[in-house]
Parts: C-alpha cells; sequence; structure tokens
C-alpha cells in the first residue's frame, strides 16, 4: 500500500479538491520532490503550499498514522525535517521533538484507484492484465517504450561480457570463449555450460589448436560425459581415444571438474543435447577461435551468420550422443552441420551483439554499438509464448530487437508485478484512475 501510495504522490494521480490536511488547511503540491529508494523520509526536497504558508523539506508516507513511532521516526532525527505527514489511516498526530504537530493529509486519489491497482498487480489468472488497454495506445507510445527496453536488455548483457572480461584480466578471447559456453546452452544448460567452460581454461585448449580430438576430449571429460558410456557403444574406438586423451589433458593442465555437474536432458529434442553443442564448441576452438576478432571486424549479418556456420567430422555426424546412432525412423538427422539457422540467431543475439556492444562500449567506438542494434534489427523475431503473449495482445515483433524488449518487459516487470514501473502499466493506471473518477467506467 505504501508503493502505491508514492506511486500517486510521484505522478499526482490525487484529485485536487480532496487535497486537505486532517485540520482543514488547504495543500498545494508545488513540486512532490524527489522519490527516496533509501533510508530516511519517502521524498526529499518537496515544496508543499498548507494553507497560506509554503514549506520546503521532506514527505513521509505511512499507511496508518501510528506506524511514525511503530518505525522509530520520532527517535530518528533524519525525520525532523519532514513538513508533511501523508497516511492513509489517520489514527492519531505526529509532533516534532519540539512538541510542534506535523501537518498530516489522508491520501486522496481517484474513486477504487487501490481496486484498479490490485485487479493489476494481484490478478491470479489473467497472463497480462493490461491486454486490452495494450491495443488502445498510441502505437509512438508503444514503440518508445519497446525501444527503452531492448536497449535496456542489450546493456545488462554488455555488462555482463564486460565482467567476464574483468573475471579474465582483460583477456577477451577467454570472456568470448565463456559467454559462448553459457550461450550454447540455450538457457536450459546455460549454468552448467558456463561452468564447465570456466575450469577447462581457452588458453590451454588453444596449445592444441587443429587436434580436435584432443580437444573434444578436455571438454567431455570435464563436462563428466565420458563417465558413463557403455562398452558396447558405437565405435568405442572414439570413445575410447576421448577417454584416453582427457586423462592426458587432466593430468598435464590440473583441470579441475567443476562440482555437481547437472546436465538437463528431460523431455529435449535430439538436436538440443549438449553432447553436439559441446562437439560444436570445441570445434571452434580447434580452428584457432578467432570468433572475437573476426566479429569485431564483420560487416553484414552474413558474415556474422558465418562464424557459427560449424561443421561437425566423424563420430557427431552421425550421432547426438555417446549410446546411440542416428535412427533412420526419426524425423531428426544429426548430419555434419552443428547449429540450426533458428540456433545461430539465438547466438546472434546473445553472443555476437552483446560482445560487439561491449567492446564498442569499452573503447569508445560508438559505431560498434550502432552496428550490434543494426544487427539485432536484421533477424527474425525470436519464437517463443512470450512473444505469442504479446502478439495477442496486438503488439507487432518484426526482429529479434523487439522480442529482445518483449522479453525483458515481460521478465523484469510483468512477472515481479512491477507494473507501477512500466510506462504502459502507468498509462493504464492514470488512465483508469481518471475514467473512473469521471464515472467513465462505472460500469466496467
Amino acid at each position: 500500500m505504501e508503493l502505491l501510495m508514492q506511486y500517486i504522490w510521484q505522478h499526482r494521480l490525487w484529485l485536487p479538491a480532496d487535497m486537505t490536511t486532517v485540520d482543514g488547511c488547504r495543500v498545494e503540491v508545488i513540486d512532490p520532490g524527489l522519490l527516496n529508494t533509501g533510508p530516511g523520509p519517502d521524498f526529499f526536497n518537496a515544496k508543499i503550499r498548507i494553507g497560506s504558508r509554503i514549506w520546503a523539506g521532506n514527505v513521509e508516507m505511512h499507511v496508518r498514522a501510528s506506524d511514525w513511532h511503530r518505525h522509530g521516526h520520532d527517535r530518528d532525527r533524519a525525520y525532523d525535517t519532514v513538513i508533511l505527514h501523508v497516511v492513509a489511516r489517520d489514527d492519531c498526530r505526529i509532533h516534532r521533538p519540539g512538541g510542534e504537530e506535523i501537518p498530516q493529509l489522508v491520501m486522496p486519489c481517484a474513486t477504487d484507484f487501490s481496486t484498479i491497482y490490485n485487479e493489476m498487480v494481484n490478478d491470479p489468472v489473467s497472463q497480462l492484465p493490461c491486454a486490452r488497454h495494450i491495443a488502445s495506445l498510441p502505437r509512438i507510445y508503444i514503440t518508445d517504450w519497446l525501444t527503452a527496453l531492448a536497449f535496456e536488455r542489450l546493456y545488462q548483457k554488455s555488462d555482463r561480457v564486460a565482467r567476464y572480461v574483468g573475471d579474465s584480466a582483460g583477456d577477451w578471447g577467454e570472456a568470448i570463449y565463456i559467454v559462448l559456453a553459457r550461450a550454447l546452452g540455450f538457457g536450459t544448460n546455460s549454468d552448467t555450460f558456463e561452468r564447465v567452460a570456466r575450469q577447462t581454461p581457452l588458453r590451454k585448449l588453444l596449445r592444441h589448436r587443429g587436434d580436435t580430438n584432443a580437444i573434444e576430449a578436455a571438454l567431455f571429460g570435464q563436462a563428466g560425459l565420458l563417465d558413463n558410456i557403455p562398452d558396447d557403444s558405437d565405435r568405442a574406438d572414439y570413445t575410447q581415444r576421448l577417454r584416453q586423451d582427457y586423462a592426458f589433458m587432466s593430468a598435464k593442465y590440473g583441470f579441475k571438474r567443476p562440482v555437481s555437474v547437472s546436465w538437463r536432458m528431460g523431455r529435449m529434442r535430439p538436436q538440443n543435447f549438449p553432447h553436439r553443442r559441446i562437439a560444436a564448441l570445441a570445434q571452434m576452438v580447434s580452428d584457432g577461435f578467432t570468433i572475437g576478432y573476426d566479429l569485431l571486424h564483420a560487416e553484414t549479418e552474413a558474415d556474422v551468420r558465418a562464424l557459427f556456420d560449424v561443421r561437425l567430422h566423424q563420430y557427431w555426424k552421425s550421432h547426438y550422443n555417446f549410446n546411440r546412432t542416428h535412427d533412420s525412423d526419426t524425423q531428426w538427422h544429426p548430419g555434419e552441420k552443428a547449429l540450426s539457422k533458428t540456433s545461430v540467431n539465438t547466438l546472434i543475439i546473445n553472443v555476437a551483439a552483446p560482445v560487439m556492444h561491449a567492446y564498442g562500449t569499452i573503447t569508445g567506438h560508438s559505431a560498434l554499438c550502432e552496428r550490434a542494434v543494426e544487427l539485432l534489427q536484421s533477424i527474425p523475431s525470436e519464437n517463443n509464448s512470450i512473444i505469442r503473449l504479446f502478439e495477442s495482445a496486438g503488439i507487432d515483433c518484426p526482429d529479434a530487437f523487439t522480442s529482445q524488449a518483449l522479453i525483458q518487459l515481460r521478465r523484469n516487470y510483468c512477472e515481479p508485478r512491477k507494473c507501477l514501473y512500466c510506462r504502459i502499466g502507468h498509462r493504464y493506471l492514470a488512465t483508469r484512475a481518471i475514467r473512473r473518477d469521471a464515472g467513465v467506467d462505472k460500469n466496467d
């Protein structure tokens, strides 16, 4: 309730006619002040006319006036500068240490505003409570918000790349290797892939560039996928060679396998098993892992897409794990191409664009940041339940730049019910509050 009161105050969603103190003095808010998210009064540096006098200072809010004492504000000198106490329930009066009473106002707002708010944030049924309202918003309003969200998400991913660079003592190659490994987990196994990559440093693997078997052995061994291969598995000579090579690599470099390596493969399509993803990563390392340099010099989407066109060889042309060959009765055929077009799109979103943006931000190459955005705008939208949810509400999603915005909106605002911080939610609440007060929606 206090959060709602802060929102109403910050955005002036009260009814001016009802702005009076509990003693009947007229209140005019000249400046509501700056919202404080830390300790101390809720709003700093407000400017308020109470009766004929203008006050400058801080504003504090509580559901009950008595919460002032319950929260210990009467013993905290930080609250001596409060010029107005805004409450939902007037159950006592508050005084300064010298005995002077602090003006108190019962929060006025449009009729049923709290009901409207609760309908939005506490609706247990609807997946998108504001869906009907979205269609009525001006397109430019939604476009501006989605643009901001897309950049918000890109900056988050870019910041993660920068952190990896810091963790790797400035080694961009090592950082990109970890970013790529994480991305190859495609959400389900991302954390496990990252742990394996961190425990199997790129700089050591690159000493064996050109020796795909040795690199595969190191990664498969570190991933714990060599432990339970049946002795009668197809191509036992290959799997036996992997075990031998891993024993050599592990002893040579002192590899420590990540603790509690656990791969999720239940209800997963064979092409998404981690085995072929690891084989793809091993092939890229064996080829020299120049993806970082190549990304910075890629001019077109086709150039970037070519970086992930990994061709597997030998065993992985006909396998998706160590236990079975391809069954001709199934609809999926392994083949030598490691990644589908959809998977490559995902890597462009989660690896290529963030790396470009991070490098451009850190080095001051704004053109590279712009290229990262253009890259996202050039590839198709992702196709998942989140995108379909917003499309059903009338939001078009033509490219990955927009789909990333919608995912950011859903994950960071809708799911945690931060409707007050969402521009769509704000517009919805403000509009509904005004319409309810005017009597427009009384039967809605």
